[in-house]
């Protein structure tokens, strides 16, 4: 499969010039999981998306999407193809930006502080933001879980502490003792601290089922506010519920340094650890004092 980039916001494969609404659909599609979502999403009917996505397939020769339960997942091609849009997009970016991808969480809490620097941010879940690391096409790499960082023994800088909350369905009720979460059913984020929930849970023999898998803590609120009998466990920087694992889900959100050269890069992270810390606070995070 041969790439070039075509203007600002098309990609050429094997010839074919593909525009910016075909990645946009795939980069949504990643998130919902949902062809019906990702239409709504993007304001257009779900016949328009679908014609989207199979007018594409049928000119590149190989499937972007399959089916997974209710919804739809990219596959590794349709992946491989959304992951160099990235790229693409972090490569035409302001030369004198820091260009960063990193979790939801740690990337958003960076794009909601009014930094002195000119920084380029891509939000996505860890595995994801790992993957532009190691080719090298960003100055830093942000992880709501040090996880990746754990298990590669890479150095990690942390910035911030923050722990889970539970999240219940609206007509679900109150969960007061560690053994209410027996048998319950969840919705689970890839790539994100979960796994401390889910730990957590074991050590204390509690069954639990994962009911849903989505990309991102918002869709996984929007999807157990709406629903009957679901939970899921989500960064208390960002959303209020039941502290009941408060202190078994405490982690770091931290740094990776991907480019050693440029010494902007390190004045961020300077400044992120010092008079930064104030601003971080005022986000909903714990300081690192």
């Amino acid at each position: 499969m041969k790439l070039e980039s075509k203007g600002l916001i098309s990609l050429e494969i094997n010839g074919e010039i593909y525009g910016y609404k075909l990645y946009q659909s795939l980069e949504s599609l990643n998130r919902t999981n949902s062809q019906r979502k990702s239409a709504k999403e993007l304001n257009i009917s779900h016949t328009v998306f679908n014609r989207r996505i199979l007018n594409a397939e049928k000119q590149l020769g190989f499937k972007l999407t399959e089916k997974r339960g209710n919804g739809s997942i990219l596959t590794s091609n349709g992946m491989k193809l959304l992951e160099e849009y990235r790229k693409y997009l972090i490569q035409i970016a302001e030369p004198d930006n820091i260009n960063i991808a990193g979790g939801h969480i740690s990337s958003g809490l960076l794009e909601s502080i009014d930094l002195p620097f000119n920084i380029n941010v891509y939000s996505s879940n860890d595995n994801d933001a790992f993957k532009l690391a190691k080719r090298g096409v960003v100055d830093l790499l942000t992880l709501d879980d040090p996880l990746i960082a754990y298990e590669r023994d890479i150095n990690f800088i942390p910035i911030a502490y923050d722990y889970l909350v539970l999240i219940s369905s609206p007509n679900c009720p109150e969960i007061k003792s560690i053994e209410e979460l027996n048998n319950l059913d969840f919705v689970k984020v890839n790539g994100s601290a979960q796994r401390l929930a889910w730990n957590t849970l074991e050590h204390y023999n509690l069954n639990y089922t994962i009911k849903h898998e989505v990309n991102s803590q918002f869709d996984a609120f929007k999807l157990v506010r709406n629903s009957k009998n679901l939970h899921s466990f989500l960064n208390a920087s960002y959303f209020n519920g039941n502290e009941i694992f408060k202190l078994d889900t405490r982690h770091v959100i931290s740094l990776v340094k991907v480019n050693d050269e440029d010494s902007k890069t390190d004045d961020l992270i300077n400044y992120l650890l010092t008079k930064g810390q104030k601003d971080i606070e005022k986000q909903g995070f714990i300081g690192m004092d």
